[in-house]
């Protein structure tokens, strides 16, 4: 596992990362998330050991990564946004050069790189060189050098960026699986990924953590209640706006903009549990003879929590 406690990075007077504090526990995924500029590339970086903390320590399977850098290091993998490769060697050349650079055991690394090109599915590119893979290959190839050693924490900066939607899942669910046995902290821009990959996820803006925890932690955090969305077929808008303003605990309605199609009614309670508002929805619907195509709640997702935790502080 890793921990930052009170960790602070500072360029001159500018401010990178300020008091940051949290954890990730072995067999756990953390997305690390926030707008460009918030200091997630310099977290990920202090991490791994390539910048040190101005203040604060991060220690890596209790070793200090700035007093024992070196015992740190090799605890950890890191796949950085746009891994280099050299693209002039086959992949089990660069799987091996990895290898020996991580310094695993000379008599070890026959084992450790056949592990990683069969957990990273490469067996049928491992003499191919690099430059003639794909994209997907590519990143696998990468995953594969990041793991050879068999580190207990891994880095993952945006793993799955510029990939199609099948490679994509052929690497989300290679981390998953790593997932059970490691600690991992991901960064990405795909919100739907951060949800679907991580166990907790920690927003952070300006330097600062400003929220963290399971996504429906996140939703009591800030805020975001439920939602409802109702579909009607034969309603005037302004009568239906009406109405349902004049209910009782509705924050705010939202109409479809298109008049042809259904009307898609977007309805946002004041309280959490819109149970009864629903109840209240269909009884109105009958009430006024609108015939419903659809009726429903809904959870505010990723997208809508990123944007109100960062709201007027990027």
């Amino acid at each position: 596992m890793f921990a930052f406690k009170n960790v602070s990075k500072h360029y001159g007077n500018k401010a990178a990362v300020k008091d940051l504090s949290f954890s990730v526990n072995s067999g756990e995924v953390v997305a690390l998330l926030g707008p460009n500029g918030a200091g997630k590339s310099t977290s990920m970086k202090m991490l791994t050991g390539y910048l040190l903390p101005t203040k604060g320590q991060i220690s890596v399977c209790g070793f200090d990564v700035q007093n024992d850098t070196g015992q740190a290091q090799s605890q950890i993998g890191y796949l950085p946004e746009g891994t280099p490769l050299y693209t002039e060697a086959t992949v089990l050349e660069f799987i091996r050069f990895a290898a020996a650079a991580r310094e695993v055991p000379a008599k070890e690394q026959r084992g450790a790189v056949e592990r990683v090109i069969e957990q990273c599915g490469l067996q049928s590119v491992r003499h191919q060189l690099i430059d003639t893979l794909s994209k997907g290959y590519r990143q696998r190839t990468c995953l594969a050098q990041s793991i050879v050693h068999d580190p207990q924490v891994l880095v993952l900066d945006e793993p799955t960026d510029g990939l199609d939607p099948n490679q994509k899942k052929d690497i989300q669910d290679m981390i998953r699986e790593m997932s059970t046995t490691k600690s991992i902290l991901l960064s990405t821009h795909i919100m739907s990924e951060a949800e679907f990959m991580s166990d907790r996820i920690l927003l952070i803006n300006q330097g600062r953590a400003v929220a963290e925890g399971t996504m429906q932690e996140l939703r009591e955090q800030l805020g975001q209640t439920q939602g409802i969305v109702l579909k009607l077929s034969n309603a005037d808008r302004s009568s239906v706006r009406e109405a349902i303003n004049a209910l009782h605990a509705v924050n705010n309605v939202s109409l479809s903009d298109s008049t042809a199609g259904p009307l898609v009614v977007q309805i946002e309670p004041v309280e959490s549990n819109s149970h009864d508002l629903l109840t209240r929805v269909a009884a109105l619907c009958h009430e006024h003879a609108w015939q419903i195509i659809e009726l429903k709640t809904t959870e505010a997702g990723l997208s809508e929590i990123f944007t109100e935790a960062t709201r007027g502080e990027s």
